[in-house]
Formats: C-alpha cells, structure tokens, sequence
C-alpha cells in the first residue's frame, strides 16, 4: 500500500480543513514546494495534492504553487480539485502531474468522463467524497442522493487510474478512518481504491493495508507530528506471517 501525504492548498498556502469546512482552515506551510521536498526528502513515493479554491470556485485557481510543487520534486504528484474540463486536464498533465482526481463533474456528466477516461486512459482517477454513504460535490458543500457504490460502478469498465475515497466526517477529525464504508467501496469495484479521511495512528494504516486498498492519503496526522512519515511507510507494508 503506498502512502500520499496530502498537500492541500488554498490562497497558494498549505492548509488543512475540518471536515471540509472552509471556515475551519489551519495553515500548515506557506511555502507548498517547501512541504513537497520535505515530505519527499522524509522517503514519500508520491503526493496528493488538492485545490481547495479549485474545489469550491469550478475552476483551477492556484496553479502558480502546484506548478512549483512539480518542479521541486521528483515523485508522481496527483492533483484534485477545480478539474471540469478538457483543457485544464491537458493543461495539467502537460505541467506533469502524474495523476488528476475528478469528482463533482465525474457526477454531474458522468458520460464525459468516460469520454476523457478513454482519451487519458490510465491517468484520471474518481474522486468519491461520501457523508453518510453518499456522494458530497462542490468542494463538499453539496450533497446528492448517489450513493457512493454507485457512482463507483458506473465506471468500474472504464480505464480510471484509481478511486479516491473519502469519507467527510472523519477528514481532518484525527478520529480514525470509517474501515467499514472503505472495505466496502473496494469490494463494490475491481478498481484500485485510495483511503482518504481520518487517519490518524499507525493502527490505521496497518488496518487499511490489511483491507487491501492500494494506497492511503494522509494529512494532518503527519502534519501534527503525531506519526512520522517512515513510521506510516513501514505500518503500510504487507504484513508477514506464515499463512500468507
């Protein structure tokens, strides 16, 4: 299971959020490219990063530091938030970012994106926000009545990178992944399955690599010092016994 530690951006600063919620910001860095290098320097494979202007506002917003973020490091970076078009997925992938992340349109035109699942093949993944099992759009301040499986299945013949799932009311609370709703989007598709939200112990991780995710996004936690980098690499390392 590879680890991604998260870089959230907003007004070009790294910040983390409560649940979502916009009017409960912590600025973790104001140098983005800085964090990048020390999380890649710390031994991270890869980074994910997010526009949380992008998110709410529909559109890219703070390219100048995910364009830095690119440069400084030498790991595939994934971005999310403010992808609603052709151009900006171009855009991106031409800045080189290995990955994007896209959610709300995802939702709310389903058929284009599996047109640009087609044209990217291998390079867009699903970002599913859920709140109580279904789907949240907008920069989370939007909630449908899909359900989150769902969503997940109507794409799961489709060449999608991976699923980015988070659940809503565990991000940034320091109370621990929900296991339960996360085994159950991995069982619900053949796609490869990236936790987001609430992790916070090196039990989280160990559990979530026993899940059999592919990889597992980690915020806060890191940045509260309260487990270290290398520690979450070594907790996401299958665990060796004699049965397997």
């Amino acid at each position: 299971m590879r680890i991604w530690p998260a870089i959230d951006l907003r007004g070009g600063q790294c910040v983390r959020l409560a649940q979502g919620d916009y009017n409960r910001e912590t600025v973790f860095g104001r140098d983005p490219a800085e964090m990048a290098r020390r999380w890649m320097d710390e031994g991270a494979e890869c980074l994910h990063l997010v526009d949380l202007d992008g998110a709410k506002d529909g559109r890219l917003t703070n390219r100048e530091a995910i364009a830095a973020i690119v440069a400084a490091v030498k790991v595939p970076c994934e971005l999310g938030g403010g992808i609603r078009d052709e151009n900006t997925i171009r855009d991106l992938l031409d800045l080189g970012l290995a990955q994007l992340v896209i959610g709300t349109k995802a939702l709310k035109e389903p058929d284009w994106f599996r047109a640009m699942c087609r044209q990217f093949p291998g390079r867009l993944a699903l970002g599913i926000d859920a709140r109580d099992g279904r789907v949240a759009t907008d920069g989370w301040l939007e909630t449908s009545e899909t359900l989150a499986t769902e969503l997940a299945g109507q794409f799961a013949d489709e060449p999608v990178a991976a699923i980015i799932y988070t659940d809503i009311a565990r991000d940034g609370m320091m109370q621990g992944p929900n296991f339960e709703s996360t085994r159950q989007m991995k069982d619900a598709v053949g796609l490869p399955v990236i936790a987001s939200g609430g992790v916070t112990t090196l039990d989280d991780v160990r559990r979530l690599s026993d899940i059999g995710v592919a990889g597992c996004i980690i915020g806060r936690t890191l940045y509260e010092g309260r487990i270290s980098l290398a520690d979450a690499l070594a907790a996401a390392k299958p665990t060796e016994s004699p049965d397997r």
